[in-house]
């Protein structure tokens, strides 16, 4: 026994031995799999994070697409421009880098001193500098100072198409207009320059900078074509003067596919200052939240943003809802003594003698309420409102610019005869411009509901198409019997009617006039428009003219009319050569 025990000590001990061994095999076989699978597996991502901690990172702007019209003029380009920084474990003379960026940048002192003074890994100055500034401060070769070349907005005609092309802000990106509608495409990628840091955070000049090129932005070609638009804001321009008013509006577009050839509404703004306010303000004692206010009225798109009731130019709806459900025929007569009594209210003709005997087409040719609201009673209220939907006018056209104002409309529930018959003639009710004009193209088209637009398709700066853009397009919105009606009446309206003041010269114009008072009623403040279209046979061109609250005459066929006349006088014959088609 005595002999035994010294032998199981050993056997336990060695057990105890192997075991330990065992155990450290394991563990040393687990570093060593975490080692490899550090060392190869994740090396690069740790390699990686080696480097960043010894890396700064300065961003590159990337060129912005430009905005390109129908003719392959550019309407938003690029100008070259300078952000200024610095490095505060960079800089070995802070007062001489503080006085050079004053003197240079005409900043003050203490906003200089304040950043230069920062310990921040890097610190912007300033951006949007002129590359001439720059460069000058580049010439200093001033430790911790950087300057980094990028790009900045720039609008060749400034306050061409304003609220339509929009503008971008500080960083480039768009704000209103086309400029955020096709930020996607526009914007490009930003590049990346970077430097190496020793521990202290100083740039390691031997190293020098790796860079990242930015991606441009893709080029944006629109159906905006520049010489229209030219003309119609000269027109526009000229227009608001002579006649005292508040704004004027003109709207030009294809009616077969919704291009839209020019968007005027006059007072424009400078795109390349758009954040300036007309001198004719006076804005020393105005709050921001009321400046900012201004500014968002100054930026608004009349043709899409705001609504107003139509007059007149609705009976063009309500002449087509009529034809189509036969209620009215173009032979129908009717007789006006100057009013027409619905229920107990009494709705008077703007002609106070009345205009007498007439049959539809004259009735439209004379722009009788009475005849309207007959035919309007006819259709009733159910029957009517179903073709206010069948027409599109409950939904947005769909346009691609941004805040399109919604058709404010009676529920159905809520129009009595009274309301039907104010309807009608284009009252009780408001809707945009740009609806407008898209409901009655589709009325003298043929019946094809077309989205409108101005982008036509994007490429790459080799001119490379990458995307061609295409809109919807609904069909049987009217027989292609009422749209050749339609034709034929509005076209007597420009050669006989109420909108003789339209017609052209050698040209097939229809059209009709619009003379609607302004919200409250009773306020003295007129709105007048025409809409015309040409040639009346195969409408190719579509223009409104809205006038808002002129002084003096306000009827739409005396001072509307004349307006898209001017218009058609000189865009027709330039459309000619060009074969309206553009694209």
């Amino acid at each position: 026994m005595t002999q035994e025990t010294p032998r199981l000590h050993k056997t336990y001990h060695r057990s105890k031995t192997v075991a330990v061994m065992f155990l450290c095999l394991f563990v040393f076989a687990i570093l060593m799999g975490r080692l490899v699978y550090l060392m190869v597996f994740q090396s690069e991502y740790y390699t990686m994070r080696a480097k960043e901690l010894h890396e700064r990172e300065r961003s590159i702007k990337a060129a912005r697409g430009r905005i390109i019209d129908a003719n392959g003029k550019v309407l938003a380009d690029n100008k070259t421009v300078c952000t200024i920084s610095v490095i505060h474990s960079q800089i070995t003379d802070k007062e001489e880098v503080i006085a050079v960026l004053c003197k240079e940048l005409g900043l003050s002192e203490e906003y200089v001193r304040k950043r230069v003074e920062k310990y921040s890994s890097i610190e912007k100055i300033k951006s949007n500098v002129d590359k001439s500034i720059g460069d000058a401060i580049r010439s200093y070769d001033l430790d911790g100072v950087k300057v980094d070349e990028d790009y900045k907005r720039y609008y060749p005609y400034d306050s061409l198409g304003s609220k339509v092309l929009g503008f971008t802000g500080g960083d480039n990106q768009g704000i209103i207009g086309l400029e955020v509608i096709y930020e996607e495409y526009l914007q490009g990628e930003a590049g990346t320059i970077l430097t190496v840091t020793d521990a202290k955070g100083v740039e390691v000049a031997e190293e020098g900078e790796e860079r990242v090129e930015p991606v441009e932005g893709q080029d944006l070609y629109v159906s905006l074509d520049m010489n229209i638009q030219s003309y119609a804001t000269q027109l526009a321009m000229q227009t608001m003067e002579t006649k005292e008013a508040d704004s004027v509006s003109i709207l030009v577009m294809n009616p077969q596919n919704g291009e839209i050839l020019a968007m005027v509404n006059v007072p424009e703004f400078n795109l390349n200052d758009p954040y300036t306010l007309p001198d004719t303000l006076d804005t020393s004692s105005l709050s921001e939240e009321k400046k900012q206010e201004l500014l968002n009225g100054m930026w608004r798109n009349s043709c899409i943003n705001d609504t107003y009731e139509p007059g007149s130019t609705f009976k063009i709806v309500t002449a087509a809802a009529g034809l189509e459900s036969g209620a009215v025929k173009p032979s129908d007569t009717f007789n006006c003594p100057g009013f027409i009594m619905v229920e107990d209210r009494r709705i008077r003709c703007h002609k106070v003698g009345g205009h007498g005997a007439e049959d539809f087409v004259q009735g439209t040719m004379n722009s009788c309420n009475p005849v309207f609201i007959t035919v309007g009673l006819r259709i009733g209220v159910e029957n009517y409102y179903s073709y206010f939907k069948q027409f599109g006018l409950l939904d947005r056209t769909g346009i691609d610019l941004p805040g399109e104002a919604g058709t404010i409309m009676h529920n159905v529930e809520n129009i009595g005869p009274v309301e039907l018959a104010t309807i009608s003639f284009g009252q009780s009710f408001q809707i945009t411009p740009i609806q407008l004009a898209v409901t009655a193209s589709s009325i003298v088209n043929g019946g094809r509901r077309v989205t409108p637009h101005f982008g036509v398709k994007v490429a790459d700066a080799d001119g490379n198409n990458n995307h061609i853009f295409s809109y919807p397009v609904r069909d049987n919105v009217v027989s292609a019997e009422t749209s050749e009606t339609m034709r034929y009446i509005l076209e007597q309206v420009v050669a006989e009617g109420s909108g003789k003041n339209g017609a052209v010269e050698g040209y097939r114009v229809g059209g009709k006039t619009a003379t609607s008072q302004t919200l409250p009623r009773g306020s003295g403040k007129y709105i007048a428009s025409f809409l015309g279209f040409a040639p009346a046979d195969n409408p190719q061109i579509l223009a409104v003219a809205i006038i808002n609250n002129p002084q003096g005459t306000y009827y739409g066929g005396q001072i509307a009319a004349p307006v898209v006349r001017q218009l058609f006088e000189n865009i027709l014959p330039y459309l000619e050569k060009m074969d309206y088609n553009r694209t």
